[in-house]
């Protein structure tokens, strides 16, 4: 390691300096403007990041904000405005200028090479070698010492893609300290996380900020801004709307900010009139994959869900929700046993397209690896799950998806340039409605929705609840999977809590707590009635 880098442990800032503004920024934007030919994307943007605070950088996605964190790491250095790092104007070229003056940005897509160890990506284009040999040894008891210090549960010869993502991103934190990096932007860190990573993640944070680090945090968690945040400064459109300290700003205010108008009700759930049983499943097991003994990863789930209502099915890291939904659409194969029965009627579902069949509908927790295909237009994504439906004679009509693509964005309220672009140049929210739409031209009766919401802005999750409610009013069946407390507690009208393969806990509509659920998910079995 560096001299730069043997200095992080304990001297990151020497005199400790904590936030205020008496204290000298570390890094300022002045009067920030950027276009990408004639579409202005920031207009005189004022931001300043101080040591030993967490500024959160809030707007809705499109207000401009992964811009200017493009700026701040090097990325664009075509624009209008100056830069300052330590009182002293500079121009970042590349982001690697931008890491060698201090700053690292951790994006919401991990930079990580999964096939590498954890020393060979901490030390990944700064290896430490002699002679021309990288000296192993050396990397892997410095890296040791990160992550002890850093209470990372990983060694230095793990491979990351074998690691936990939780774990994955703080390693991502330990790579960011080991370049002594004064400046670390964090985007959505938690989107992956459940709630005991997540505050493992913000205890490292509070960490950083006591060294005197200043960290940038983006998120669409309002618990987490509450919770995290020293000042906010908010976009919206590409325009500066203002910087405060959090204690000036109460959520509804922030919200407005974002938004540019009140936002009465976050979660907008609207009690529907239950109809009969739609799905029911019965000794449902979804075995392990590596076999051997192994406990299944699904174990013999008895559960229901009826026309029209929300089942909120809630659980930590590891406790099988995901893979329950998995199992019944069909991409476990046979690994998947136990009776599955749709409007009373028993099926049997081992291939995706079998579920589709059966009028069942995944929304994945990944929707770039999963839900997506990224280099496609918008249109042959929406169209993609039912191509039948488009074609006559096995050819397609390229006439009949543009219209239903069209029809699909102005219900979705779908903001895109063209139809025609590629669906991995939309912003989070409007991805996400694109994989909504795709999944309704299957004519569904049961929607499984694993973290709607991840990753989508204010304003976008407000458009999908309103979506859930007309999909549940038209009789459709939703079992959710969220990590946001709120959203589980005010969307689901029946909540079931999952443990290591099994259910702990079930609650109705109302008699959920926070606590409760935890426990739950802890392993300690609560059963609630769950009818009024």
């Amino acid at each position: 390691m560096d001299a730069q880098g043997r200095a992080i442990a304990d001297d990151i800032v020497a005199d400790g300096a904590v936030a205020g503004h008496g204290t000298q920024p570390l890094v300022r934007l002045v009067d920030i403007s950027k276009a990408f030919g004639s579409v202005q994307v920031l207009r005189h943007i004022h931001f300043s990041i101080y040591p030993g605070e967490v500024h959160v950088l809030a707007g809705e996605n499109g207000a401009g904000k992964s811009t200017l964190v493009k700026i701040l790491a090097g990325v664009y250095s075509d624009y209008a405005g100056a830069m300052e790092i330590g009182g002293k104007p500079v121009r970042l070229k590349s982001p690697v200028a931008a890491v060698s003056r201090g700053i690292s940005v951790i994006h919401q897509e991990l930079s990580l090479v999964p096939s590498m160890t954890v020393a060979d990506n901490i030390f990944l284009g700064r290896f430490d070698h002699r002679g021309g040999f990288v000296r192993d040894q050396i990397q892997r008891r410095q890296t040791a010492e990160l992550l002890a210090r850093l209470g990372v549960q990983a060694k230095p010869q793990d491979l990351v893609g074998e690691l936990p993502i939780a774990t994955r991103h703080l390693i991502e934190i330990v790579k960011a300290m080991s370049r002594n990096s004064r400046v670390i932007v964090m985007d959505e860190p938690t989107s992956a996380l459940n709630r005991p990573e997540a505050q493992k993640l913000f205890s490292l944070i509070r960490y950083l900020k006591a060294r005197g680090c200043g960290i940038v945090y983006i998120s669409h968690k309002m618990d987490e801004i509450e919770q995290l945040a020293d000042r906010i400064t908010v976009l919206r459109d590409g325009e500066f709307i203002g910087s405060v300290t959090a204690a000036e700003l109460p959520i509804p205010k922030l919200i407005q900010w974002m938004v540019g108008r009140p936002v009465e009700q976050q979660f907008p759930r609207h009690a529907q009139k239950v109809g009969d049983e739609r799905l029911r499943l019965d000794g449902f097991t979804v075995a392990d994959p590596r076999g051997g003994g192994h406990k299944p990863l699904v174990d013999h789930i008895d559960m229901s869900v009826r026309q029209g209502e929300i089942l909120g099915l809630a659980g930590l890291e590891g406790s099988g929700n995901s893979h329950l939904l998995l199992g019944l659409f069909g991409a476990c194969g046979k690994r998947a046993t136990g009776r599955v029965s749709i409007d009373g009627r028993s099926v049997i579902i081992q291939r995706p397209r079998q579920a589709i069949g059966h009028g069942l509908a995944l929304l994945t927790n990944d929707r770039k690896a999963t839900g997506l295909i990224p280099s496609l237009s918008i249109i042959a994504n929406i169209t993609l799950a039912h191509l039948k439906e488009f074609s006559t004679a096995g050819w397609r009509r390229p006439a009949r998806e543009r219209k239903a693509a069209a029809d699909s964005a102005q219900a979705l309220h779908l903001r895109a340039a063209s139809l025609s672009m590629d669906v991995g140049k939309l912003s989070g929210g409007n991805q996400q409605k694109v994989v909504m739409a795709k999944w309704m031209h299957t004519h569904p009766r049961v929607l499984l929705l694993d973290e709607p919401t991840r990753g989508v802005d204010i304003g976008a999750k407000r458009e999908i609840y309103d979506l859930m409610n007309r999909w549940t009013a038209a009789g459709i069946s939703i079992i959710l999977i969220t990590s946001e407390m709120p959203e589980l507690l005010a969307m689901s009208d029946r909540i079931l809590v999952m443990h290591r393969g099994r259910i702990t806990g079930e609650f109705a509509r109302g008699n959920a707590t926070p606590e409760a659920i935890l426990q739950a998910a802890m392993g300690r079995t609560s059963k609630q009635e769950t009818t009024p």
